[in-house]
């Protein structure tokens, strides 16, 4: 059980919240049927991505989840699975950016292209930094008193969800680049940073079934991080497939363009 605990819900006015997410999995469908009829392909597997990314954060923020999120770890590290990363990995795979990318007049793409080109997002789509956000921000979240904090301040948890989200994107992103970027890193550095941040965010589970978060019990902390762990590992083995999927491609059209090229030398 989680102690002290002075509110039921960590966002207020969740209608209005859920209306907002709503309003995105509409503009998503819109933009995408816009798309059609302007002859433009866009996989409707992208569609499902981003509504069930959208309803994972749902889920993680508002209603029995997140009400029970205030009383057991369990459901909080459920929270943390959904918010901090299934629900971005999720919105990774939909590629927000390469849609509006498709669906805005050439004068306007470049200009959003020009944006995403700025130092902010340089920095932003490193790994190493988004790593730090992400992990490290789970470190001292854990680690401090701040987790005790975000159950008695309501403004404190609806910061912590935004930067669970918004650095569990960040994060996805850096790793996949399923999106245009200008500053995309070689595979190898990419893959190698991975492999750190699966390590550290196990080490943290492991240290939170041994130490448990202040107000939390032994046992409530024991199945969270158990939680944490296996959980974090399905997700963590969807990016390694996606990121290996994406290598196979690229190192399969370049041995293709090497064997015709040969070919072709010795015809």
């Amino acid at each position: 059980m989680i102690k002290n605990l002075h509110h039921e819900s960590a966002i207020p006015y969740s209608e209005l919240f859920l209306l907002f997410l709503f309003k995105l999995g509409v503009g998503y469908l819109a933009a995408t049927i816009y798309l059609y009829y302007q002859k433009k392909k866009w996989p409707i597997i992208k569609f499902y991505y981003w509504v069930f990314g959208i309803v994972c954060i749902g889920l993680g923020v508002v209603g029995p989840v997140a009400s029970q999120a205030h009383h057991h770890f369990m459901f909080h590290m459920i929270g943390h699975i959904l918010v901090g990363m299934l629900g971005p990995f999720l919105l990774v795979l939909s590629a927000p950016i390469t849609l509006l990318l498709k669906m805005l007049p050439v004068k306007y793409a470049r200009k959003v292209a020009a944006i995403l080109k700025c130092w902010p997002f340089k920095i932003l789509s490193d790994p190493i930094v988004t790593t730090i956000l992400n992990v490290g921000g789970l470190w001292l979240l854990y680690s401090t008193d701040l987790f005790s904090l975000m159950h008695e301040n309501v403004i404190v948890a609806n910061l912590i969800h935004l930067h669970m989200f918004l650095a569990g994107y960040a994060f996805t992103f850096s790793i996949l680049c399923i999106d245009p970027t200008a500053h995309k890193k070689l595979f190898t550095y990419r893959a190698t940073i991975l492999i750190l941040a699966i390590a550290a965010h196990g080490i943290l589970s492991k240290l939170i079934y041994v130490h448990p978060p202040l107000g939390v019990s032994r046992n409530d902390a024991e199945i969270g991080a158990m939680v944490m762990y296996y959980g974090g590992d399905l997700i963590d083995l969807g990016i390694i497939y996606v990121l290996c999927l994406q290598w196979y491609h690229v190192r399969g059209r370049k041995l293709d363009i090497h064997k015709k090229t040969s070919y072709s030398l010795k015809g």
